[in-house]
């Protein structure tokens, strides 16, 4: 981490997403995130924002040049801040669960989900990413991750490189989710993991409501700090949650517990 580092503010869009609706859900997220422009650094949406998580709507995938791409850069455009979120997106003959990554100057940055989830077939629909994703936004390295990649610890892992500049591979770990409430309890502990191990912010958000499969979502979004402690949760409601991240914390807490240091070196595969 740079010795100066300034706070980031990070907004959680906990939304109960319109089933296979990509027009509507455009709408009503548009609708929860206008109220915060120029008041936030980085507004997150869930997986799958533009349809909820069905393999059904592979057909409807677009293309990086279609609407939601687009809009997910007018958006971050118009609010003055960072946008992320997952869609399916269509390239050459397969179909990826590709987080987007919009800044306000028309920058575009995308991880294609790596873990597909077996359970739910996912993998038997869409295709595999294999490449991790780190981005640079406002003194941050941020590495977003989707949904199911929660549950792998190796792939989530801050790696340290003493010859690098900030030594870590990240401070904020995002996770974007489709998350039943069925397994909420495994979501809320999970997150709290990768903060410990990682040394870094966590921010895990998950939409709410029931999806076209009978399917409860109870949200449980939060933002977690170094520590596993959360800084904010989320209820099972429709919310928008903005809270900063304090980096001289980070950084001092950090210093004074150095587990990097011996963590063990490998390359992911």
């Amino acid at each position: 981490m740079d010795a100066v580092m300034t706070n980031l503010r990070i907004s959680l869009i906990q939304g109960a997403t319109i089933w296979h609706d990509p027009a509507g859900n455009r709408e009503y997220y548009g609708d929860l995130i206008a109220p915060l422009h120029d008041t936030t650094d980085l507004v997150i949406l869930p997986e799958t924002f533009t349809s909820g998580f069905s393999n059904d709507a592979i057909g409807d995938a677009e293309t990086v040049d279609g609407p939601s791409v687009a809009w997910m850069r007018e958006q971050a455009a118009k609010i003055g801040a960072a946008l992320t979120g997952s869609v399916q997106i269509r390239e050459g003959e397969g179909v990826y669960n590709r987080l987007i990554f919009a800044t306000p100057d028309g920058g575009l940055q995308m991880y294609d989900k790596r873990h597909l989830f077996r359970y739910a077939r996912e993998h038997e629909r869409y295709a595999a990413g294999r490449e991790r994703l780190t981005v640079a936004w406002k003194g941050w390295r941020i590495c977003p991750l989707v949904c199911y990649d929660l549950r792998f610890p190796v792939y989530s892992r801050n790696r340290f490189d003493v010859e690098r500049a900030g030594g870590l591979d990240y401070d904020l770990l995002i996770y974007v989710a489709n998350w039943p409430s069925a397994r909420d309890h495994a979501w809320k502990t999970l997150l709290r993991a990768r903060a410990m191990e990682n040394l870094c912010f966590v921010a895990g958000l998950n939409r709410v409501g029931e999806d076209g499969n009978g399917i409860h979502y109870s949200g449980d979004s939060a933002v977690i700090d170094y520590l596993g402690h959360p800084i904010s949760e989320c209820q099972d409601m429709e919310v928008v949650s903005t809270t900063t991240l304090l980096g001289a914390e980070l950084a001092a807490y950090r210093e004074r517990f150095p587990a990097m240091l011996d963590g063990d070196r490998f390359t992911l595969a």
